[in-house]
């Protein structure tokens, strides 16, 4: 089998290298927690080396999310097994309707608009999905809640129609950057979906190093996606071919990958569960 698709990933990502622990996360969210969110440290071990990633660097990683709460770790004799804390089942939960489940747009026309200069408040408006229009002015769609930490700041509804809706779009967030990171997105995933079109295949701990690889770099794009209604974004908007492409490949890659977790994948208490249902929901649209 050809590693070439795979050295092509390696080569478009590897510009922007990514820390071991973002990865872990990826790792979690989207091949543990389908099956139980539990996972032995050789297990993990074994898919972050098949990515360059030495035993060492993802032993710091797990120290870290374990004492920053990300997860909770166990010991059976020499061996460490990890599943996620409470702090990490909100997060993924959160990150997973985001990165799988249809995009449902909103209101085009309506916009919540918070007046805020404290630095607390910033930052929580900025993580809630709020622009900043003006310094001090942070706007977001009307269905967009304010979040606790700004619940003190002034707040109104405005309307504007499609003109204006754009200009307030383009002004409030940081569009160009986010489509560059879709089409970097698209450049180094683009030559696996045609290998795949010809006939290839990869298999076992290749498809999953792919499969992990497609979702953490796709993620590090839409999670900064703001929750704009498609008609506020431009025409010929990255994120659409992005998502086509990131959905095409996902469902080339899971039998195999899954079938890799079946056979190799360890918990404390033996192999890993299937995976529920929800697994084969991602990436469907409504």
């Amino acid at each position: 089998m050809s590693a070439t698709p795979l050295l092509e990933i390696f080569r478009h990502l590897n510009s922007a290298p990514s820390r071991t622990w973002s990865v872990v996360i990826t790792v979690f969210g989207d091949a543990v927690v389908p099956r139980g969110g539990a996972i032995s440290l050789a297990t993990l071990t074994e898919i972050l080396g098949a990515m360059g990633v030495a035993e060492g660097a993802v032993r710091t990683a797990m120290s870290r999310l374990s004492a920053d709460g990300w997860l909770e770790r166990t010991r059976q004799g020499r061996n460490s097994f990890y599943q996620l804390a409470a702090k990490g089942e909100a997060t993924f939960a959160e990150a997973a309707a985001r990165i799988y489940a249809p995009h449902t747009p909103g209101t085009p026309g309506r916009f919540r608009l918070v007046l805020a200069d404290r630095s607390e408040m910033r930052a929580a408006l900025q993580q809630a999905g709020f622009g900043q229009a003006q310094p001090g002015l942070w706007v977001a769609p009307e269905e967009v809640p304010v979040p606790a930490e700004a619940g003190g700041a002034i707040a109104l509804l405005a309307e504007a129609d499609t003109a204006d809706g754009h200009r307030l779009a383009a002004q409030s967030w940081p569009l160009e950057a986010l489509a560059e990171t879709y089409r970097h997105f698209i450049a180094a995933f683009e030559p696996l979906a045609m290998w795949l079109e010809q006939g290839h295949a990869l298999e076992g701990l290749d498809a999953l190093t792919a499969r992990v690889l497609l979702i953490h770099e796709y993620r590090r794009a839409v999670l900064r996606h703001p929750p704009l209604a498609r008609a506020l974004l431009p025409v010929d908007w990255a994120g659409d071919a992005a998502r086509a492409l990131c959905a095409g490949l996902y469902r080339a890659l899971l039998p195999a990958s899954e079938a890799w977790l079946d056979a190799h994948a360890t918990r404390a208490d033996g192999p890993l569960p299937p995976a529920g249902r929800d697994l084969a929901l991602r990436f469907r649209e409504a």
